[in-house]
């Protein structure tokens, strides 16, 4: 039998659907067939997300902000009550706070922590109940070359752009964390993978920046969304229906140097 990567009739939770990829990831999904719930921390945010995927299939804004319990808590029983289950998981959401080595604080710590780390885990272990009670799922974490290798610093010189050390570090922790859950939910019929994409090509970087990555890369360019898309596409659907505890770069061939 050949292999699926259609997702008709699955309930698909992408947070951060507002963010940096959360448009291309949810455009995908639902274009598969899926009905995707797109969230942000504001109700806002996510309407106008979901209303400008409009034509892309189902897409429904939620709000969620993942650096409290309680929110967490309520979401999930908010699409439980109205999906009656969840089948695949795309943790996309990310907080960033504080720049560059110096310039991050205690408290700007903390407050990345409270979403990245603390929210992450959360989430996932209470989607992670639903997908068991129901036989299964697929959990996608959406992490960073950058939580596989340090960063190139002559990438970013002349620009305003740097890499914090708290995105190195929770990147990292997400790759761990992925490893685990695959273990550990593995035999509830849940896989759990993590996509580590490289730069992404949205336009906003600075010419020097683009130019300079594109040389770093052996493909010599920068990612496009699709091409994050297509590789969630395969880990979320029946067509990686045996791949679970991988970190899939995206990259370019960026980290293979």
């Amino acid at each position: 039998m050949m292999p699926s990567f259609r997702l008709d009739g699955r309930v698909v939770v992408v947070t951060g659907g507002a963010g940096l990829y959360g448009a291309h990831l949810c455009r995908t999904v639902a274009a598969a067939g899926a009905s995707v719930v797109l969230t942000s921390r504001s109700l806002a945010k996510a309407t106008k997300a979901a209303a400008d995927l409009a034509g892309s299939g189902d897409v429904r804004p939620a709000e969620l902000d993942q650096a409290d319990p309680d929110s967490i808590g309520a979401f999930a029983d908010r699409i439980e009550r109205d999906f009656g289950r969840i089948d695949v998981l795309v943790n996309n959401a990310v907080h960033r706070q504080g720049r560059g080595l110096d310039g991050i604080t205690a408290d700007d710590w903390s407050a990345t922590q409270d979403v990245n780390g603390r929210g992450l885990f959360l989430l996932t272990q209470r989607v992670a109940r639903t997908m068991r009670e129901h036989g299964g799922g697929s959990i996608v974490n959406i992490g960073s070359i950058y939580g596989i290798t340090g960063p190139d610093l002559r990438l970013y010189a002349g620009t305003e752009m740097s890499m914090p050390a708290y995105y190195a570090y929770d990147k990292a922790g997400m790759i761990g964390l992925t490893r685990y859950l695959a273990c550990v939910l593995g035999p509830d019929g849940i896989r759990v993978n993590c996509l580590a994409p490289g730069g992404l090509d949205d336009g906003t970087a600075p010419e020097s920046f683009r130019s300079a990555y594109a040389q770093r890369t052996p493909l010599r360019r920068l990612a496009s969304g699709a091409d994050v898309a297509g590789a969630l596409l395969l880990l979320a659907s029946d067509a990686g229906g045996y791949i679970t505890g991988v970190t899939l770069p995206v990259d370019g061939g960026f980290t293979a140097q």
